[in-house]
């Protein structure tokens, strides 16, 4: 299979939100197509904050993406890549989409002067953690905490 990637465009938003859809069902969570479609046009309008990487195969059927948000890191003294998503539909794994996103996604952050990509995924996601290896990725161990800052 060969593999096109490129950042998303207005073009695309339709198919995008249809696999950040697939993408979030992975994670049984529903934040609905209007704020992902949101999401996808504020990161369009303003790529300092970040960029979303569309990936098709041969026949042109968008079979992926990566979403990397830009940020700084104190302990390195640097700025970073945060890839916070990447999915590829059933279909087309072990076709070689993951990596070819992750590849894309190691080029803008070069263009943009970081100095790596960072990520974490689920502890339990196996074929995930298998790709990221494939691709040289070194694991780190930290914990990860959130805190709601919604209104209540």
């Amino acid at each position: 299979m060969e593999i096109s990637t490129r950042p998303v465009t207005r073009a695309d938003l339709d198919e995008l939100i249809a696999l950040m859809g697939d993408y979030c069902d992975f994670y049984r969570v529903d934040p609905g197509s209007d704020r992902l479609r949101q999401l996808a046009e504020a990161l369009i309008e303003s790529p300092s904050e970040g960029v979303q990487i569309l990936a098709r195969d041969d026949g042109g059927a968008a079979v992926g993406f990566a979403t990397v948000y830009w940020t700084w890191q104190t302990l390195t003294a640097s700025r970073v890549g945060v890839m916070n998503d990447l999915f590829v539909v059933p279909s087309a794994r072990g076709e070689g989409v993951a990596d070819r996103l992750i590849a894309d996604c190691v080029e803008r952050c070069r263009e943009r002067g970081a100095d790596s990509l960072v990520w974490q995924t689920a502890l339990d996601n196996r074929r995930a953690q298998a790709v990221y290896e494939r691709v040289g990725a070194v694991s780190e161990r930290w914990l990860d905490y959130s805190l709601s800052v919604a209104p209540r």
